[in-house]
């Protein structure tokens, strides 16, 4: 059975009814949050937890009751679960991926400027990467340091082949045991 509406609140029926769910979804999230914060209050007091847990334990709440809310009021204006979720999870996707992509670059601009602090070696010094505790590593003078790499000249064979160099990232320096030998003509001038 239908009730009949006059022909001018049909309509607005569609737009009235969804604007009331709305407004009744932002009033039970309101009247949730209050009730919430007064039973964390309650619970904080009776157990004497520290304030900054019970303020953490609420907003955390809160901001799953106003993502569940959100969700709500979308899908009463006619938004797709299935859709919204699509395109959470393919940018989150897309977020890790590039995350952990920019992960090691941003590893190695941060050790470029642990190593003009800290200094583990200075330009024209012998160092040595070691592998583990005593193993041989990369050796060579450090030629260049640039945001990503520190460029080191291996020492020529003595079978006349020239010099290489290799580029060794620079967060290695801070992953591995590092030997130095000091370069006797700068420490002489120094």
């Amino acid at each position: 059975m239908k009730i009949p509406f006059p022909p001018l609140l049909q309509d607005w029926l569609g737009v009235i009814l969804p604007a009331a769910q709305v407004l009744l979804i932002l009033l039970l999230t309101r009247l949730l949050q209050l009730l919430l914060k007064r039973l964390i209050g309650r619970a904080a007091a009776r157990y004497d937890l520290p304030p900054e847990l019970a303020m953490g334990v609420r907003r955390v709440l809160n901001t799953v009751l106003l993502m569940a809310a959100t969700l709500l009021i979308l899908e009463r204006l006619g938004v797709s679960g299935t859709v919204l979720w699509t395109a959470f999870t393919g940018f989150a996707t897309v977020g890790a991926v590039a995350f952990f992509a920019a992960w090691s670059v941003l590893s190695n601009i941060f050790c470029t400027f642990l190593i003009f602090i800290v200094r583990p070696f200075r330009l024209y010094e012998t160092v040595e990467l070691l592998e583990n505790g005593e193993k041989p590593g990369i050796k060579g003078k450090v030629i260049d340091v640039n945001l990503l790499y520190t460029t080191l000249q291996e020492e020529a064979a003595g079978d006349g082949a020239p010099a290489t160099s290799v580029q060794v990232p620079n967060n290695w320096f801070f992953q591995r045991g590092i030997r130095r030998w000091r370069d006797a003509q700068r420490i002489a001038g120094s």
